[in-house]
């Protein structure tokens, strides 16, 4: 397949994150659709658009604090509830900072580029109604956050009033992003050999893994890069997906739809 200029930046994106865990013996591992795509295309899925890369919590808070250390600002930004007051996601980005995208229904002040997304995988109880407390705790602090930083709101010639905030705004904003971690990370000090994505976009028991999942790992290629994937990917993507060997009729292999694509100053979309 033939890479396209998006693909390209995001393998170096990608290769960027290996270089970084190798270096400080971190953990990570492909999931979703990347994960597919590595099991199935031996690189992309051709109609994604995106990498995705899963750490446990211990492995995703020791990335954070050593990643700026090995990045080059004048290339690469990597964006958190903390290091972009704007963003309101709950895991973190690794940004280009020479590209530029706008994304179809995603209009929001965050700094913009081409990404991989990196997701930490928290430690999740066995009980079926604390599993649905956290859940439900996390999902209120994550749409408070995502309604005060106006994610989501279409374009209008008001869309530049709706987008600023004050200190205090930000201040408030960040309380909700302090108290979502913490709903996540709740049951981090617990003896549960159980994780999961809570960013998910899966439903809530699709994405949830063992500890051994997690941390029995094996290496594959993946375009031109060589990545770490779960070894029981057949069982996960099962879970996932079903038959994940089958491809999705034609009408289902379609991607996000960037509005617009800038690379080095040059507008690709």
């Amino acid at each position: 397949m033939a890479l396209t200029p998006l693909h390209r930046v995001e393998l170096r994106l990608m290769q960027t994150v290996i270089q970084i865990c190798d270096a400080e013996n971190i953990d990570y591992f492909l999931i979703g659709g990347s994960l597919l795509g590595a099991v199935r295309h031996q690189g992309f899925i051709p109609w994604d658009d995106d990498i995705d890369i899963g750490m446990r919590r211990s492995e995703y808070q020791r990335f954070i604090a050593v990643a700026n250390q090995h990045l080059d600002p004048d290339q690469f930004f990597l964006q958190t509830g903390a290091s972009d007051p704007d963003y309101a996601l709950s895991y973190m980005k690794l940004l280009d900072v020479n590209t530029y995208i706008e994304e179809k229904n995603n209009v929001n002040n965050a700094f913009k580029g081409v990404f991989v997304d990196i997701f930490p995988f928290d430690k999740i109880p066995d009980d079926e109604a604390l599993r649905r407390s956290q859940m439900m705790h996390f999902r209120l602090e994550d749409a408070a956050i995502l309604l005060k930083l106006n994610y989501n709101f279409v374009k209008t010639p008001l869309r530049n009033r709706l987008t600023k905030h004050t200190p205090q705004q930000l201040a408030e904003v960040n309380g909700h992003k302090q108290d979502r971690e913490g709903y996540m990370r709740l049951y981090e000090q617990s003896d549960s050999r159980t994780y999961k994505n809570l960013a998910s976009q899966y439903d809530y028991d699709k994405e949830i893994m063992s500890y051994q999942e997690l941390t029995t790992l094996r290496v594959v290629p993946f375009e031109t890069l060589q990545v770490k994937i779960p070894r029981a990917y057949d069982q996960i993507l099962t879970r996932m997906y079903g038959d994940y060997h089958q491809l999705p009729p034609v009408d289902q292999r379609v991607e996000k739809h960037l509005n617009k694509l800038i690379i080095n100053n040059h507008e690709i979309l």
